[in-house]
């Protein structure tokens, strides 16, 4: 094995009306200059600008600029389609670099999907955009959080993800089921070393369905699907469909006894089943990692915060998560 080099890394600045552009500098201010080697994609002006304001240190980083558009103007704190379009194609130029060649992934600061639609660029999210101009179909959202009592990393894959939640039951199938628990395994095994991953599925329904009593889907296709995941993946450890109720108490324990053990990773079935655990455990640690990529993508678990944007006081500390976590990812890859 060779030796290995400091990876190379795209941090976008996000919504430049909100607090993307101040937690990534703070966050920077906070990580070692060798790490690895940082690039920033956005407004070179706004982000002077803003620097000057907070008494921010620049450091010595290159800049992507990415300019406004003609007549625009951005205020910190208020959200507009100026925001949202410049946001937008910032992410296109950082998604552009990286498939080019010479970056080994995009750490995202925080957009507004609202401040998107009001420029006209009609997707769900950063994550669905990374997946379109990757030219990829087989892609999830998966949270992660190392706890900084026991250094335990939970590992929190959603199977579906904003999407209403009435429409959640016929998303999910067993086809699309194997397309997320095969990137998770995937993920823990290439991006975490982990060879032999112990592995929970979440039931759907209250008690996983009781038996048939409080809802069909465990009994007519979920535990047939499982039973046959167990046969492909014989090194892999399930548990499930494990109620939801009760799924998340041991990840609890481990995240505060270091004498406690828990899964490798968690398949959540919709959004706020995943979530609130995650960001209940990990509010400002918690990272949102885009698998199934060809590079890697780390975001912090938090929004524009609009509301505190411009006055100094939004922490770092899910970005500086995100950074690490994006090094500590890429530079497994680059070992393989």
């Amino acid at each position: 094995m060779g030796i290995v080099q400091p990876v190379n890394l795209l941090v976008t600045l996000g919504d430049m009306a909100g607090i993307g552009p101040e937690v990534v500098l703070k966050a920077l201010a906070q990580m070692a200059s060798n790490a690895a080697h940082m690039t920033l994609v956005g407004n070179q002006q706004q982000l002077l600008r803003l620097a000057k304001q907070l008494k921010l240190p620049l450091g010595d980083y290159p800049i992507i600029d990415v300019p406004l558009s003609d007549h625009h103007t951005i205020q910190l704190g208020q959200e507009s389609s100026a925001s949202g379009d410049l946001s937008f194609r910032t992410l296109q130029t950082a998604i552009r670099h990286c498939l080019e060649g010479g970056y080994d992934g995009i750490i995202t600061a925080p957009i507004a999907k609202s401040a998107w639609l009001a420029a006209g660029h009609h997707y769900p999210g950063q994550t669905e955009l990374l997946a379109e101009m990757s030219n990829v179909d087989r892609f999830g959202m998966l949270f992660v959080a190392r706890s900084p009592i026991t250094q335990w990393t939970l590992c929190t894959l959603l199977a579906t993800t904003h999407i209403p939640l009435r429409e959640v039951p016929e998303a999910l199938t067993p086809d699309s089921m194997t397309l997320k628990l095969e990137l998770l395994l995937d993920c823990l095994e290439r991006d975490f070393g982990i060879e032999q991953p112990w592995v929970a599925i979440a039931g759907l329904n209250p008690h996983s369905g009781e038996q048939g009593q409080l809802g069909r889907e465990e009994v007519d296709w979920l535990i047939p699907w499982l039973n046959k995941q167990r046969q492909r993946f014989p090194h892999v450890r399930f548990d499930g469909p494990v109620p939801p109720d009760t799924l998340w108490v041991t990840p609890a324990q481990a995240w505060h006894n270091p004498q406690r053990q828990a899964h490798h990773g968690y398949l959540a079935l919709y959004h706020d089943q995943g979530l609130i655990p995650v960001k209940m455990l990990a509010f400002d640690q918690a990272v949102n990692t885009t698998i199934g990529l060809p590079f890697i993508r780390t975001s912090p678990d938090h929004g524009t915060a609009f509301d505190i944007a411009g006055q100094g006081i939004a922490r770092p500390d899910s970005m500086v998560a995100a950074i690490k976590l994006a090094i500590d990812l890429a530079t497994q890859r680059q070992k393989q």
